[in-house]
Formats: structure tokens, sequence, C-alpha cells
């Protein structure tokens, strides 16, 4: 199966590409640098990547992520900031991807959960649940027996130790990756996967 992953050159990312292609398949990684250039603020990046890159079975994305911002002082262009990659730019992705998969072609995109509330994370609760909601509605959308799937990984070891924290709180990159795999070669559609 050929499948573009985006934000391959992340951790996250990373370790899903790796864990793809031990498992037999063709990978394509996108990223903002590379050879697949994509920018999921850039809705026109998506257009080319598509245009690039033909006969994919599958689309992961893992280039999601969102900044904590402070409820009352942030201001509304810094919310609409932090919600075009994460949530606005994985919905155009979708919507793109439901256009040019194949029949059975799936599409995996990622979320977030925190295991309580996080001082400035109302941004991220905001974005994960839209994207959860929206998961849940698209796979009674997609056309061609598509599926659409949602990771919603909690902190990854390897982020919290590079942001100098106790990593021992995450999970690591290559056990998340494993949520993606399920992803892609499962039956399920509308899933919310947590690792």
């Amino acid at each position: 199966m050929k499948i573009l992953v985006i934000g391959a050159t992340g951790t996250l990312g990373g370790a899903v590409a790796a864990a793809l292609e031990e498992a037999g398949h063709e990978v394509v990684r996108g990223a903002r640098g590379g050879p697949v250039r994509v920018d999921l603020t850039d809705p026109a990046s998506l257009d080319r990547a598509f245009a690039k890159v033909t006969g994919l079975a599958a689309v992961v994305c893992c280039a999601a992520s969102g900044p904590l911002l402070d409820l009352v002082s942030a201001t509304d262009e810094e919310f609409l900031d932090g919600m075009r990659g994460k949530l606005l730019g994985q919905v155009g992705l979708a919507r793109r991807a439901a256009r040019n998969l194949p029949e059975g072609g799936s599409i995996t995109l990622t979320g977030g959960t925190f295991a309580a509330p996080l001082a400035g994370g109302s941004l991220g609760a905001l974005v994960n649940q839209g994207l959860a909601g929206f998961v849940r509605n698209a796979a009674a959308e997609l056309p061609r027996s598509q599926r659409i799937n949602l990771v919603s990984p909690g902190w990854i070891r390897e982020t919290l130790e590079a942001m100098g924290a106790d990593g021992s709180g995450g999970t690591p990159a290559a056990q998340v990756a494993q949520a993606y795999l399920r992803a892609v070669h499962g039956p399920g559609s509308g899933e919310i996967i947590e690792p």
C-alpha cells in the first residue's frame, strides 16, 4: 500500500513512517521541508502534494500541533491561528484525501487528549474535540467505502524529554505508532483511538 505520511520528519511522524515501512508499505514522507512539501496552514500545498503523489491508498497526518494560550489574554487572532493547522488544516487534508483516494482508502488524523484540565489548554481542548466530532461525522459522509479515524495520543515520551521534562509520564513514539497501524489496517471508521 502506498501511504502519504505528513509530518514524517517529526518524532511521532518518523516513528509512524518507520512502523508502516516495517509492515511492508511504501511510505511517501511529507513535511514542510523535503521532496513532498506540505504545510497544513497552506491549502495550496495540500493540492500540490496530491497532484505530485499519485496512486495513494492512505494518508496519515502526524503534523498536528497547537500552542498553549492563556484563555483570557490571548487574542481572537491567536486562537484562530492556533486552529488553522491542527483543526482546519487536517479538515482540509481529509477533504482532499477523500477526493483523491480510491475505494476503501484510509485517512488517519491526529488529535490529542488531556488527562486533566491544563493551564493554557482551552484551545487544545477545543481543537481536539472539534477533530473528534468531525471524524465521527465524516465517516458517514466519505465516498467509495473510504475510512477516517483519529489517533489521540497523550504526551509522547520523547517530546517531554526534549522539553526537559520527565519522560516517564509519556508514551514512547514507537508504541503510539502502533495505534496508527491499527487505524490504517483495521476495518473501523469514525473511531477515536487512544494508544
